[in-house]
């Protein structure tokens, strides 16, 4: 089991801002003699661990709760603790079957009444576990985010009087768009409100402001507490190496290879590259095995079971690998690829040493593996052009398969089109398919307005990939630049990186390029720089107004090297590092 927390971690707790009133459920009495029994007869704990108490806590008075707890630092118990005192049972929405079942095995280890309902189990084994919901047996049940869009199912669990607590485990997935995004994500808000308004306990292991954000707002959560237990591990090692074609890459692992002791995952962009560079390794005579999500499930399962069992020294995987995979011991995650997002980055990263060991993350970084991510932000938004497709391909009822061949569109983006659609009120679900509710036709700017989320969105997708670059591209220590990221106190520098142990000079810009991201109406066309500018301490002056992209608009109030104390209009003075900020120029007054 991985070490605690040390106790010094700070844990923030703060509530979100609301934009609609929320009553919260009913409160429970905490029992705190009986969960730290409970805890320590069940799972061996000792004591909670930093930030658990607080989910507790919140959990316990009826509130809704976005918790905020690293790798390794027993988020799963703070609900399977919960559920041995609910009146009702607990719901957990994850992500992956595996996932699903390794968590069901451990929670029947502390005798917890536990079922999983998927589409693993036979029908006969299916009525089960419905019989035992209509019992009222389950203390704890799993599901995936698809199976809550089955009424029915729905149905059968308002029928034994609701349940007490829905839970999203790995929340991040509601926020983490991309090509193998699930659109059943975006109708847990429904799911919640015809289960009633059960209280919410979402839980990750990072998530910058924005993001924690569009994770509540999609639970229709708002005014929940946020409990941030850190993202630090102090474990870790991070470091960069730059390399200028993939020749170099393969030199850099076969020559860190050599160095590791335990095993580790190499991540990379797309499923070409992790075939491709599979298939070198093992030509090299390296132990290795390799895992995306085109792969059968049998031939998924059956390379994670040997990399678990200790077959395979390394895994090469696609961002498909590693969500819940409960392996202490990997000692190194490599990605051969930068992901679209330092947040992407930290959660692949954290998937090493989470038995508390040292062990190292490293980006093999080559400028132009931007146009891998460039390419997947392209069709990553739904069109006007679909969307209105998708209103005409509708008969009475649909189901989302018609209409997405009927308009030459993905299943995927279909299904996305339709819950946009139906959050704005213009089509309901059947059980017998999609139908339009409404009797006038949908206006061009009505559209325009309902995908304006998506193109604000973009815009963000493109910062977030910049701000993965800069992170490439820093000189200082890296874990500073994390934090910084996270909108957390930069501290002083860990000390374990490789700009701390070797400080070396910040790469040079290599001029800008185009990148063409899809808008509602069309493609916007936006001049993206490759590393972000920074700006020379020298440049900034007291009273210099400058902007930031977790603290907002503030002003210059101390300068000292490379630090500026900044005022910030909403976040109050904090002292950042000059190259996290931008100089907002003033526009000369014309006569």
């Amino acid at each position: 089991m991985p070490p605690a927390v040390p106790a010094h971690t700070p844990v923030r707790i703060k509530k979100a801002s609301p934009r609609r009133a929320h009553k919260p459920a009913a409160a429970h009495s905490i029992p705190w003699p009986d969960l730290e029994r409970e805890a320590r007869r069940r799972f061996g704990i000792k004591r909670f661990r930093s930030g658990q108490r607080e989910v507790l806590q919140a959990v316990f008075t009826g509130r809704n709760v976005l918790g905020l707890m690293p790798t390794g630092a027993g988020k799963s118990l703070c609900y399977q603790l919960a559920a041995l005192f609910m009146p009702k049972p607990v719901v957990v929405v994850s992500p992956l079957i595996a996932l699903m079942q390794d968590q069901q095995e451990h929670a029947a280890d502390a005798d917890i009444a536990v079922e999983k309902i998927d589409s693993t189990l036979t029908v006969s084994e299916a009525t089960a576990v419905k019989q035992l919901i209509a019992e009222g047996i389950p203390q704890l049940l799993y599901v995936t985010p698809e199976r809550l869009e089955n009424a029915e199912f729905l149905e059968s669990l308002k029928a034994n009087g609701g349940i007490s607590l829905f839970v999203v485990d790995e929340a991040h997935c509601i926020a983490q768009w991309g090509h193998d995004f699930r659109p059943a994500y975006l109708g847990l808000h429904y799911a919640r409100q015809q289960l009633g308004n059960p209280p919410v306990l979402a839980l990750t292991a990072t998530a910058t402001d924005d993001v924690a954000k569009e994770i509540l707002e999609r639970l229709g959560a708002e005014d929940a507490v946020i409990v941030n237990a850190g993202t630090e591990r102090t474990n870790l090692a991070f470091s960069v190496l730059p390399a200028v074609n993939n020749d170099a890459k393969l030199a850099h692992i076969t020559r860190l290879l050599q160095e590791e002791q335990g095993s580790g995952i190499i991540y990379t962009a797309s499923i070409k590259s992790a075939n491709a560079l599979h298939d070198t390794l093992k030509e090299h005579g390296i132990s290795v095995g390799h895992y995306h999500g085109k792969m059968r499930t049998r031939d998924r399962e059956a390379v994670q079971q040997a990399f678990m069992a200790g077959e395979h020294k390394v895994m090469i995987a696609t961002k498909a690998f590693g969500l819940g995979v409960d392996k202490p011991d990997i000692r190194f995650v490599y990605h051969f690829e930068f992901p679209d997002s330092l947040e992407t980055y930290y959660q692949e990263a954290g998937r090493a040493g989470r038995d508390g060991l040292p062990s190292r993350a490293v980006l093999l970084y080559r400028l132009e593996d931007k146009r891998i991510q460039s390419y997947f932000m392209a069709g990553r938004y739904p069109k006007a052009s679909e969307v209105r497709c998708v209103l005409q391909a509708m008969g009475e009822p649909s189901n989302a398969a018609e209409i997405a061949d009927a308009c030459h569109v993905g299943r995927r983006r279909t299904q996305v089109i339709l819950y946009l659609l139906r959050e704005a009120g213009i089509v309901r679900r059947t059980k017998r398919g999609w139908v339009i509710k409404r009797d006038d036709t949908v206006s061009d700017e009505e559209i325009e307005t309902l995908l304006q989320t998506y193109l604000d969105r973009a815009e963000k997708d493109r910062e977030r990939l910049n701000d993965m670059m800069h992170y490439a591209q820093a000189p200082n220590c890296r874990v500073q630049v994390i934090r910084e990221y996270f909108a957390e106190d930069t501290g002083k520098p860990c000390g374990r990186c490789d700009n701390c142990v070797a400080p070396q000079q910040a790469a040079e810009p290599a001029g800008e390029t185009v990148i063409t991201i899809p808008s509602p109406s069309g493609d916007i066309v936006t001049t993206a720089p490759e590393t972000l500018p920074i700006e020379e301490p020298s440049l900034f002056e007291i009273g210099a107004r400058v902007k930031h992209r977790s603290f907002g608009e503030g002003k210059v109030l101390d300068i000292h090297g490379d630090t500026l104390l900044v005022r910030f209009t909403k976040a109050g003075e904090k002292r950042v590092k000059a190259a996290f900020v931008r100089l907002l120029r003033t526009t000369p007054k014309t006569a």
